[in-house]
Formats: structure tokens, sequence, C-alpha cells
């Protein structure tokens, strides 16, 4: 079923396990990568009792066009791939981790996404952390978000000329998700290139220290 993409694809792990972790963070890949990929940054981040979940997208792909494509021209890949993340957050909790000490982490496509479902299911969150990403669609506007993000701590970094990412998008990002009562803090670096800086993983990683 076509709706079926992405929610049966595997999920690679480290850090502590789910079953007996104090906090979890949700890692979302790129457009072409791999879990191990993003999975890695986990090695950064210097906390205890942690679980660290980054499922894996079919063909290496969670929606097929821009991020500033019409929504339609994605589907249903992306409605697939943001089932797939609410399920695992469904899966934390019955493993015991509440949204509240559950961080949702993505780069490129998957800072994409993972923004995309948290202003989509707004709620506490334990943060968010958007790594070169920002809201879906050819526009975005707070009036198709309605909720309350209650405090969620929320990470928006990106750089200036990102090739893939236009730096309009991410300030948008940041202000329709602290419409929606987030912590939102920003970033945006000159001239970096579409990547992570040392800067953002030290940043995130406080973010995860405060899970636990």
């Amino acid at each position: 079923m076509t709706d079926e993409i992405h929610r049966d694809g595997r999920v690679e792990t480290a850090g502590e396990s789910l079953e007996s972790a104090d906090a979890a963070v949700l890692m979302l890949h790129g457009r072409g990568a791999t879990p191990g990929s993003v999975l890695a940054l986990s090695r950064e981040f210097d906390a205890s009792g942690v679980a660290y979940l980054a499922p894996a997208a079919a063909n290496r792909t969670w929606y097929p066009n821009p991020f500033t494509a019409p929504i339609e021209s994605n589907q249903p890949h992306l409605d697939s791939a943001l089932a797939t993340v609410g399920d695992r957050i469904a899966a934390v909790a019955d493993a015991g981790v509440p949204a509240e000490r559950t961080l949702m982490l993505g780069f490129s496509q998957g800072a994409c996404l993972a923004s995309e479902f948290v202003a989509r299911n707004p709620r506490r969150y334990g943060g968010l952390a958007a790594l070169s990403g920002g809201l879906i669609g050819p526009d975005v506007s707070a009036s198709e978000y309605d909720g309350d993000l209650d405090g969620t701590p929320a990470f928006v970094g990106c750089s200036d000329v990102d090739p893939h990412i236009p730096v309009e998008r991410v300030e948008a990002t940041s202000a329709i998700l602290e419409g929606l009562g987030a912590d939102v803090t920003e970033r945006i670096y000159e001239g970096m290139g579409h990547t992570i800086n040392a800067e953002e993983v030290s940043f995130v990683a406080g973010m995860v220290q405060d899970l636990v």
C-alpha cells in the first residue's frame, strides 16, 4: 500500500536500550543518506540514559521532490513519512519514555520532516533540532498550524547560502514554531553551505543533556 511506503523500514539504534532509557532522541536522516549517517551524531552527545533511534526511509528518501514543491507532488511519500515518525514516537512512549523527554533531530530532508511533524502535532516535546531544514510546502503560513508546543525547546540552524534551504524559509519556520509556543533558538551561519557545524552540535548536545 502506498501509505505504508516507509512504515516497515528498519530502525537503527545507539546508546541506552529503549526499555531502560530515561530519554530518547529520534534522528531523521537526509535525502540519499542512511540511518547510520545521522546516528553517528549521537557519539557527540555526552548524556547517559538516552536511547537514540534512527528510522530508515524507503530508498533513502522520505519524499521525492524538493521540500518547497507543492505538497501533492510529494504524496503519498510525505504522509507515509509523517506516519512513520508518529509510529516511532508512539513506540517510544509505549516503552516508557514520554514525548516530554523525547527530542526529534533531523538534518536536511530529515530536518524538514521533523519540523513539519512537530508543527502538525503540537504538544510538549523534549525538543526539536532542525539542522538545515524547514517547514514543508511551496509557501508556509502560521494560519496552517494550530495548537500549543508548550515551551518545547527548538533549535533551528542553517547557512545563509544553503543551496537547498532558502534562508527565508528557515526564518519563517522559526517564527511559526515560536507562534505555536516553542522556545526557539535560531542560528544562521554566514557562508556555511549544506552541513552541520561544531557550534550546532554543541548546542544540541546541551539539549540532549537537559532531557536527563
